[in-house]
C-alpha cells in the first residue's frame, strides 16, 4: 500500500548543492594556507620584546673621537668602553682606552686595558708601551721599564715607547729607586724620542719631565708648553707647567695653569694643593687655607692633604686648627667628614715638614708633652735634614719659653724660626742643574 503525501515516504528528494558555498569554502582554505606559509614565519611571537637595533663599534669610536676633540676625556673613555663591548676583539680600542685612562690618572684601569690588548696580540709594541707607561706612573718602575723595553724591542723606532721610557725612568730617579746610570738613561731616551718624532705630545712631556727633575725649569716649561700645544685637555700637563712656572717664581701664571688642571679634573686634590702652596709662598695665607680645605674635601682620607692644610693654618698662626689637621697627618684618626685617616710614617721631605710643624703647633698651644716627643722623633728619624733638625730644636726652645710663662699655656706671639722652612716643591723635584 502506498501512502501518497505521507511524510514518511522512503523516497525523499535529494537537495541541490549551493555553488556559492563551495566557492566560499575554497577561499577560506586558500587564506589559511597563505597565512600559515607566508605570514606566520615573519611574525614575532606574542609577548616577546622586540629586539632593538645594535650600534656598530665604529659609531662609538666616532663619538669618542668627537668627545676627545672637545676635551671630554671621561666621556670619551665611556664611549670606547662601549665600542669594546660591541667589538671585544679589536685590540686598537683597548690601546686607545689605556692611553685615555692614563690621561685621566686612572693608571690601574689603564694597566687592565693594556693587558687586555696584549691578550689579543702579545706582540703589539704599542700595547707594551701603554702597559709600561701605566705601570711606571703607578709607581711600578721596574715592571714599567721592562714592558717599555719590550715595546722598543718589538718596534725600535717607536717614539712613544722611548718617551714613556724616559718619563718612567725619570720618575724612578725622583723616587730614589734608580741606579747611578738611571738619570743618563732617562736623558738619552728623551733625546731619542725627540729625534724619532719631535711633534709627538709624549716626547715633549717626557723631555719636560727630565728637565724638571734636573732643575732646568725654564727649558722644562718650554717643553710642557709644546706638549700642551699638541693636546690642551690633559690636566697633568697643566700641573707640570704650573710647577715649573712656580719654580721660576712666575706665580700668577702658575696659578692659571693649576686652575686649568682643576677645571679638567675637579676630583683631583693636587691642583688645589699646589694653588694653596703657591698662595702661601707669596704670603696670602687666607687663600692658601681656602684651597687646602678644598683639597681635603676632595680626598678626606688622604693624610697628605690634612698635613698641607695644617701647614697653612700654622703659617696663618691658627695654632689650634693646625694641631687638629696635623695630628691627622701624623697620628691618623677620624676626619670631620667621618672618614678614617691613616697617619704618615716619618720620612724625609714633605712628611718631615708635617711632623715638625705639628710639634711647633703643639708647643705654641702649650702641649709640650707631645711636642717634645715629636721633637725627639724628628731628631732620630731625619737627622740628615738640617731644616728639620733646626725646627726640632725650636720645639724645645718654645717649650722652655712656655714653662717660664705664668700661665704655662699658648704663647701670645710667635718667636722667629729663622731656618724654619715650610716650603719646597710638592713633588720633591728640587735638584742641581745637570747636563741633559
Amino acid at each position: 500500500m502506498y501512502l501518497k503525501g505521507s511524510k514518511f515516504n522512503m523516497q525523499s528528494r535529494r537537495q541541490r548543492s549551493n555553488p556559492w558555498r563551495i566557492i566560499f569554502l575554497f577561499v577560506l582554505v586558500g587564506a589559511a594556507v597563505y597565512v600559515n606559509q607566508v605570514i606566520v614565519p615573519v611574525t614575532p611571537p606574542l609577548f616577546v620584546p622586540t629586539p632593538t637595533a645594535t650600534r656598530s663599534p665604529e659609531s662609538y669610536v666616532a663619538d669618542a673621537e668627537s668627545l676627545m676633540s672637545q676635551g671630554k676625556i671621561s666621556q670619551a673613555i665611556q664611549a670606547y668602553q662601549q665600542a669594546i663591548q660591541a667589538d671585544p676583539k679589536n685590540s686598537s680600542n683597548f690601546i686607545i682606552l689605556a692611553r685615555l685612562q692614563i690621561y685621566s690618572g686612572d693608571y690601574e684601569g689603564a694597566i687592565i686595558s693594556a693587558e687586555n690588548s696584549l691578550l689579543l696580540n702579545s706582540n703589539n709594541s704599542m700595547s707594551h708601551a701603554m702597559l709600561g707607561w701605566a705601570r711606571g706612573l703607578n709607581g711600578e718602575y721596574l715592571e714599567g721599564i721592562g714592558s717599555l723595553n719590550r715595546a722598543i724591542e718589538l718596534e725600535p723606532n717607536n717614539a712613544t715607547a722611548y718617551a714613556c721610557l724616559a718619563e718612567v725612568t725619570a720618575l724612578q730617579v725622583q723616587a730614589g729607586q734608580g741606579d747611578l746610570g738611571s738619570l743618563d738613561k732617562a736623558v738619552q731616551a728623551s733625546r731619542k724620542a725627540i729625534e724619532l718624532n719631535p711633534n709627538l705630545m709624549e716626547t715633549h712631556r717626557a723631555r719636560g719631565t727630565v728637565l724638571e727633575i734636573t732643575a732646568n725649569y725654564e727649558e722644562a716649561a718650554k717643553e710642557f708648553e709644546a706638549a700642551i700645544a699638541q693636546n690642551t685637555n690633559i690636566a697633568d700637563l697643566h700641573l707640570a707647567l704650573g710647577r715649573n712656572y712656580r719654580a721660576l717664581e712666575m706665580y700668577e701664571k702658575a696659578i692659571e695653569e693649576f686652575n686649568r688642571a682643576n677645571a679638567l679634573n675637579p676630583a683631583d686634590p693636587m691642583p688645589d694643593t699646589l694653588i694653596s702652596r703657591t698662595y702661601a709662598t707669596v704670603g696670602e695665607y687666607a687663600k692658601a687655607i681656602q684651597y687646602a680645605q678644598q683639597a681635603v674635601k676632595d680626598t678626606p682620607k688622604d693624610a697628605y692633604m690634612h698635613g698641607n692644610l695644617g701647614s697653612m693654618y700654622y703659617r696663618n698662626r691658627q695654632y689650634p686648627e693646625a694641631v687638629n689637621s696635623l695630628k691627622l697627618a701624623v697620628r691618623g684618626g677620624t676626619a670631620e667628614s667621618g672618614d678614617s685617616v691613616e697617619g704618615l710614617p716619618l720620612d724625609y721631605g714633605r712628611v718631615a715638614e708635617y711632623y715638625y710643624s705639628y710639634g711647633l703647633a703643639l708647643a705654641r698651644t702649650g702641649d709640650c708633652g707631645e711636642a717634645l716627643q715629636i721633637s725627639q722623633a724628628v731628631q732620630l728619624g731625619v737627622r740628615n735634614d738640617e731644616i728639620s733638625m733646626y725646627n726640632a730644636q725650636e720645639i724645645i726652645n718654645l717649650c722652655k719659653t712656655v714653662m717660664k710663662t705664668p700661665s704655662g699655656s699658648q704663647l701670645a706671639t710667635p718667636t722667629v724660626e729663622g731656618a724654619e722652612s715650610l716650603e719646597g716643591d710638592v713633588e720633591g723635584m728640587e735638584s742641581t742643574p745637570v747636563a741633559n
